[in-house]
Order: structure tokens, then sequence, then C-alpha cells
């Protein structure tokens, strides 16, 4: 894997941002490097994503998986990548991700660098792209269709339907991580993406909440409700 240019570009922006910030921040950058010995584009995907680990450990957020980490901690030999080029533009946007301040929003910025991988491999869009990656990425249009009456709901994820959807909440549940998983009226259920670092705090019964769905960029879905500010990154469960 060729490392000179964005090693370079990490070793500048690194004199931006603070000892404390750095050390989170390096551990991952360190990780990351560790899986260019992973020839498989796929693995090596699964190695980046769990080289974040000490980031999420810093901000108090669940685990990455058992087996992200243990690519990471023991990155299996693959020999040459067939597409070091693409890898290193997604480690040179990790590195460019130094110049942000706050660590949450670091941590968007470095998963957002991995679009050029998941791009490559046909993979959506990932949920935690909050920050634009300092690259450029080109994700495709959706046809612009007639929203649906409140009365009925087509199939919407599949394409086949309407880009935005409104229903109320029947119930909601949180996990132990407090990812919440959610129950529509018509009979959809969607669970927040693990990689999201925003929180819902709903305390109502279900039925006070109401819910929009729309798509994202590169198949990825927003879920927000109503009177609220935030967009949560959502995949459909049922």
């Amino acid at each position: 894997m060729r490392t000179g240019w964005w090693l370079l570009a990490l070793g500048i922006a690194l004199l931006a941002v603070s000892p404390a910030q750095a050390r989170s921040r390096d551990d991952v950058m360190a990780g990351a490097y560790r899986c260019g010995a992973i020839g498989d584009d796929r693995q090596w995907l699964d190695c980046f994503y769990g080289a974040a680990q000490p980031m999420r450990a810093s901000l108090g957020m669940p685990p990455v998986p058992d087996a992200q980490l243990r690519l990471v901690m023991s990155p299996p030999a693959g020999g040459q990548p067939r597409n070091a080029t693409v890898r290193d533009q997604a480690m040179a946007g990790a590195a460019h991700c130094y110049t942000i301040g706050d660590d949450r929003q670091w941590l968007h910025c470095y998963y957002a660098a991995a679009q050029p991988v998941r791009a490559m491999l046909g993979l959506p869009a990932a949920a935690a792209a909050a920050v634009p990656v300092p690259l450029p990425v080109e994700a495709p249009a959706f046809a612009v269709r007639k929203a649906a009456p409140a009365s009925g709901f087509s199939d919407w994820l599949s394409g086949s339907g309407d880009q935005r959807l409104v229903s109320r909440l029947t119930s909601y549940s949180f996990d132990r991580y407090n990812v919440f998983t959610v129950k529509l009226a018509n009979g959809q259920v969607w669970r927040q993406e693990s990689g999201d670092t925003v929180y819902a705090h709903w305390k109502k019964p279900a039925d006070q909440y109401t819910a929009t769905l729309t798509r994202g960029a590169l198949g990825s879905v927003n879920l927000q409700i109503g009177g609220e500010p935030h967009q949560f990154k959502v995949s459909r469960l049922q």
C-alpha cells in the first residue's frame, strides 16, 4: 500500500490538535494502518471500521463488533491489494479529518472517509457520514416523485415507492447501548444504525411521535421525529 503522501498529510494535520485529542485519534489511525496487510477489500473495510474502537471507547459509544476488532488486532496477510489507490483515498480522507476539533465530528469524518471503498464494493453509504469527507464522492441521484398519500404506504425502500414516508410510531425500544428500534403504523420495523453517533431521548407514548423517513446518499435512509432537529440513520428489519 502506498502510504507516503497521506502519512505526510497526517503529520501536518496532527499539529492542529491538542495532545489529548491526538491520542485516541492516533490509536485509530495506527489500527487502520495495520489493516494494510489485508488483501481482501471487504475485510480491509471491516478492519478500518474496527480500528475506530479507541475513539468509540473514549466517547462512551457501543464497541465495534468482535469480528472487526479481531481483524485489527491480528490482520490476516493477504498479499498486495488490487485496489490500493482507492484505499489510499480513504486513508488520506481520514488523515484530513484531523483538522476537525470535536472528537465526535472527527469520528463522523473518519467513517465518511471510507466512502470510496464502499462505493467500489457496491455498498450503501455509511451510517455516520454526517461530516463530508474532503474527497469528491459522487452519489447517484434519485428520481423526483410525488409524495404518497397519508392513507397509503408502498414498498418505499425497494425504490418502487416514494422518496418520503410519514408514519406514526406504534412502539419503540432501546437496547443497552441506547440504539433504538421503532415500529411504524404501517407495520414496518426500523432500527438505528449502530455506527450512528446521535442518540434519541424519547419518553412519551409511541403514538405521540410521528416519523418521517427520507432517502439519503448512496441508498441510506434517514429517520426524523417531528419537532426534533436530529436525523438518525436507520435500516429496515421488517
